[in-house]
């Protein structure tokens, strides 16, 4: 891999945070993400799935990590299986960890091949009562395509059906969603070299040039700077193409008098950033763009200060939509009338403000987390309002990655420029 792996005492800790959680006599089983093919004999770049990440650092396909923490047995409470490479994998694939490469990752002393994994968990399974197993249950999931926990859970409860069966989801949403230093470290690599991009792009955006071009200059400093690339698909959107809260197409040439939204975040050990800034194509504000992009920026800092511990995110939600209809009255886009009629459901402040205003994030762009729980330290969150305009023919979002905390919050993102000033002699320069 690229980056600079995390020490295997974050793992460690991880796993004993796991076990904490489940049920005396219990065995918990997760599973590596398949390598997805694209056509004919492609496949796409492997990612590793993210629970087995968070417990063990193993960033290769076909691995299985086994917790047993009460087997009488002790070297079968801790057990990673890996693929077994050999002279052929090593031509065609390149380098497979070794069993001492995988103990130092993951601080898991017993490793061993795939091919004794049966054996192992027949043995495990006849001194264990609970079976915890893996699903994602992610809140937005749209699952289509079965994967290896999911055939896994078909053919383990079709050889063991008498177990009692749990689910490990919940607990690692909880445990994700509060992040340790070593994350928090490894998140603020990935937005210091999105912060590269954008300065990169800053004096590169000109009347002329296409969005694509943006894209690949974004591109070329993160690959530079040892990440994969993008965090998720880049939103590059010139002029009324940031109403388009998902435009990806990045086809078209930004004009003179147009402002440029720019949603990009670097990947970096897997961790995401998510930014993002909106800039004038030709290095200055208009009046009007101006008072808009003011706008969301007051309404930005003023819902950082608000992600507190023991706020919950149904409630900050409410809260930030009324500080975005008062700055919507300001800017004349809504009135009074509109609040008195609107539906409780839908307020007026939707019409220009549609989506929410804050994720978890993490090894997700959108990370695993208790949403409807109270929030607490050590969670990380974007904070990404917007005012979108289609009959002017423009849309401004505002986003940073900042770290709740105590008191207060830090922000990853603090030392990318946002302030409009600051982008206007940026661009200029």
């Amino acid at each position: 891999m690229k980056y600079t792996p995390l020490p295997k005492e974050l793992y460690q800790r991880n796993r004993k945070k796991l076990i904490s959680k489940l049920k005396s006599n219990s065995v918990g089983i997760l599973n590596s993400n398949d390598i997805m093919p694209t056509n004919a004999d492609g496949t796409m770049r492997f990612r590793q799935n993210n629970d087995l990440f968070y417990l063990c650092g193993i960033d290769q396909e076909e691995t299985i990590l086994l917790l047993a923490p009460d087997c009488p047995v002790p070297a079968m409470r801790e057990v990673l299986f890996l693929r077994e490479t050999n002279e052929h994998i090593a031509v065609w694939e390149g380098h497979k960890y070794t069993k001492e490469e995988a103990e130092a990752t993951s601080g898991i002393q017993n490793i061993k091949w795939l091919a004794d994994f049966d054996l192992v968990f027949n043995t495990v399974m006849s001194l264990s009562k609970n079976i915890y197993l893996n699903t994602n249950e992610h809140l937005r999931a749209g699952v289509h395509v079965e994967t290896r926990d999911a055939r896994f859970i078909k053919t383990c409860k079709e050889k063991y059906p008498l177990h009692e069966y749990e689910r490990i989801a919940p607990i690692m949403h909880e445990l994700r969603g509060v992040k340790e230093q070593e994350e928090i470290d490894q998140l603020q690599i990935a937005c210091d070299i999105t912060e590269k991009g954008f300065r990169r792009i800053l004096s590169f955006v000109k009347p002329g040039v296409t969005e694509y071009e943006i894209e690949a200059e974004f591109l070329h400093e993160f690959v530079r700077n040892r990440s994969k690339g993008f965090a998720y698909e880049p939103i590059i959107a010139s002029g009324a193409s940031a109403c388009v809260l998902h435009y990806i197409e990045n086809k078209k040439a930004c004009l003179d008098g147009e402002l440029l939204l720019l949603d990009v975040g670097a990947e970096y050990g897997n961790y995401n950033a998510d930014m993002t800034r909106t800039i004038p194509v030709n290095g200055r504000f208009n009046p009007r763009q101006r008072a808009v992009y003011d706008a969301v920026l007051r309404v930005k800092n003023q819902a950082s200060a608000m992600l507190t511990p023991g706020v919950t995110i149904q409630d900050y939600h409410k809260e930030v939509g009324l500080i975005m209809q008062s700055e919507l009255v300001g800017l004349g886009l809504i009135d009074q009338t509109d609040i008195k009629n609107q539906n409780p459901n839908w307020p007026a402040y939707k019409k220009y403000f549609m989506h929410g205003t804050s994720h978890h994030l993490g090894l997700d762009v959108h990370d695993v987390g208790t949403m409807h729980f109270p929030i607490k330290a050590g969670m990380v969150f974007t904070v990404e309002p917007g005012i979108y305009i289609p009959a002017e023919g423009f849309g401004v979002r505002l986003e940073n990655d900042i770290v709740v905390q105590e008191n207060g919050y830090l922000d990853l993102m603090g030392n990318i420029p946002v302030e409009a000033e600051e982008i206007e002699t940026l661009m200029n320069s």
